[in-house]
């Protein structure tokens, strides 16, 4: 990417480093309040630059980098946001490790529900997948080329079927 047209000369980046890192890491700072982003943020910013090879006048790559910065500050800022907004839909409580033995064995099961699944026609295996995503019988329909209004039994049968081959493997179905 090049900021200008003109055959522009060589970006010395440890000039421009020692130029314009200062300010920028002054204008991350203020922007989040952490030094330590600030820091990564600004040092992204240069990084990005030269794995671009971004050529241009001093004072336009300036304006790039602190471009680029915030960006990466907007990114950092939903990604902080989204998190805490599903922390606050599905907090982790704090709670006993888990049991090894216990893991092995969920684990172990979740292997034998998921080959049995692999088991089921195609069609079955769509209809429960999606089931299990929440798609509407609309979509389930168009999605496996039926008529809406033979999704039910489909999906009725496709349960049915799965819940047989489950027992047949000495499997429990819950919930």
């Amino acid at each position: 990417m090049k900021v200008t047209g003109d055959e522009p000369e060589p970006v010395d980046v440890e000039a421009l480093y020692a130029e314009v890192h200062p300010g920028l890491y002054r204008y991350c700072h203020r922007l989040t309040g952490d030094p330590d982003a600030a820091a990564d943020v600004a040092q992204e910013a240069f990084v990005r630059l030269v794995e671009r090879d971004v050529q241009g006048a001093p004072h336009e790559l300036r304006a790039w980098l602190f471009k680029v910065a915030t960006h990466r500050i907007r990114d950092r800022f939903r990604t902080r946001e989204n998190r805490r907004r599903l922390l606050e839909i599905h907090p982790v409580l704090p709670g006993a490790a888990p049991d090894p033995d216990d893991e092995v064995e969920r684990a172990q099961r979740v292997g034998r529900v998921r080959e049995v699944l692999e088991r089921l026609n195609l069609r079955d295996r769509e209809l429960l997948l999606m089931r299990e995503e929440g798609f509407s019988y609309k979509e389930m329909a168009d999605a496996v080329g039926v008529a809406p209004g033979s999704v039910g039994t489909l999906l009725a049968r496709a349960l049915a079927r799965f819940a047989d081959a489950l027992r047949a493997e000495g499997i429990h179905a819950t919930g």
